[in-house]
């Protein structure tokens, strides 16, 4: 039977793929971004003893109220407005399915969601499930910075959503109030929502402050803005995130979510909750914790032949392997996969267009030393 493809651009994910072959080569995987550190013993203890008390059964749709609670009080201590537990927090199976619904609450067949390159590989597929467009705006190809009068230019009557990321996955770039105060003027007085992806919300570094959309009054009240507990908590497989939005925007974005799955792992969102109000501190300090292995990694990796790009944000270090190969980057990644043992993902996935002659490729620091110092010996062979 022939099956005619809603998604004719998609294949298995760049992620997938070069996961599977550093298993097949025995390479040391600094592709996927996990961690291969422990989940805090808390936070163990927490999931362990809501199982045995009993919380094995659906949650709530829109999250266990403990929870949403804690999201809200966590939102006020760190950003200084704290939203409705009830009215505008879901919480949701990972960031992935909150971005899925946010898209699919407000985006209609035939309308056009801008999205700037590069960008995390589920946003498209999403839009196009949803019968849009995604519109492509390319970030700087050094700095990552965008061009927000490219962005202007590419709003049309069509334009339904605007979706941006910081700290940005792939690059670490990050956006500053500056940029935050360009985004409500361009969405002033528009039909257009703003979809704020801030799943490295905590892991900033040398004292900047994230410029969450939660911040500004004029953009809360047209965003979705999605965090992951994953990130924040080195449990990516525990796929827990929630979202913040409007009363009138969670309302249809409630709607999608319980058609998708329902409710999300209800075990774990009892041990979030607890985790949340027992240690702050653990999403204060975080910052700092992967500011030293930024620091380490970036050190070592200047004693190799790959230069090190700044990271002011999230877990990602982009190398310029531009000194030891023209490969194209997909082609770099396989070969140093394959013949020296250490797997990196390429850009060019996370772009419709990638830039020419771009040799970037981006290495995953969310690893013990030893991990890391693995990967840097065999490096030092390039």
């Amino acid at each position: 039977m022939h099956v005619e493809t809603k998604l004719p651009k998609v294949g298995t994910t760049i992620f997938t793929v070069m996961s599977q072959l550093a298993m097949e080569h025995k390479a040391v995987n600094l592709g996927q971004g996990f961690p291969d550190f422990p989940v805090p013993d808390l936070l163990v203890e927490a999931l362990d003893r809501a199982m045995r008390d009993g919380h094995n059964q659906y949650a709530p749709m829109t999250g266990i109220p403990a929870l949403r609670n804690a999201i809200a009080h966590k939102t006020e201590r760190v950003y200084g407005w704290r939203p409705n537990a009830d009215t505008e927090v879901t919480v949701t199976s990972g960031a992935t399915e909150a971005i899925f619904d946010a898209i699919h609450a407000v985006v209609h067949a035939g309308e056009e969601v801008i999205v700037l390159d590069p960008c995390y590989d589920c946003y498209e597929p999403a839009i196009e499930l949803a019968g849009a467009r995604a519109v492509h705006v390319p970030l700087d190809p050094v700095t990552f910075a965008p061009d927000w009068q490219r962005v202007r230019d590419a709003i049309t009557p069509r334009t339904r959503m605007l979706m941006i990321n910081s700290p940005h996955n792939p690059s670490g770039a990050m956006l500053s109030a500056a940029d935050m105060q360009e985004v409500a003027a361009i969405l002033h007085g528009t039909n257009i929502f703003l979809l704020s992806d801030e799943v490295y919300e905590h892991i900033v570094f040398d004292g900047a402050r994230h410029e969450s959309a939660l911040r500004y009054p004029e953009l809360r009240e047209r965003a979705f803005i999605i965090s992951s507990f994953g990130k924040t908590y080195h449990c990516t497989g525990w796929k827990v995130g929630y979202c913040i939005a409007p009363p009138a925007l969670s309302a249809e974005f409630r709607k999608v979510h319980q058609y998708n799955v329902f409710c999300t792992f209800a075990p774990a969102q009892h041990a979030f909750a607890a985790m949340i109000e027992r240690a702050p501190e653990h999403y204060e300090e975080l910052g700092a914790f992967y500011q030293a292995k930024r620091d380490r990694f970036a050190a070592q990796l200047r004693e190799t032949r790959l230069a090190p790009l700044p990271v002011p944000g999230g877990y990602f270090q982009l190398v310029d392997y531009s000194a030891v190969s023209d490969l194209d980057d997909l082609a770099f990644c396989r070969w140093l996969t394959t013949e020296h043992g250490v797997a990196a993902i390429p850009l060019s996935p996370f772009y419709e267009s990638p830039p020419a002659g771009q040799r970037l490729a981006r290495l995953c620091f969310a690893k013990n030393d030893a991990t890391l110092d693995a990967a840097l010996a065999r490096l030092r062979t390039l």
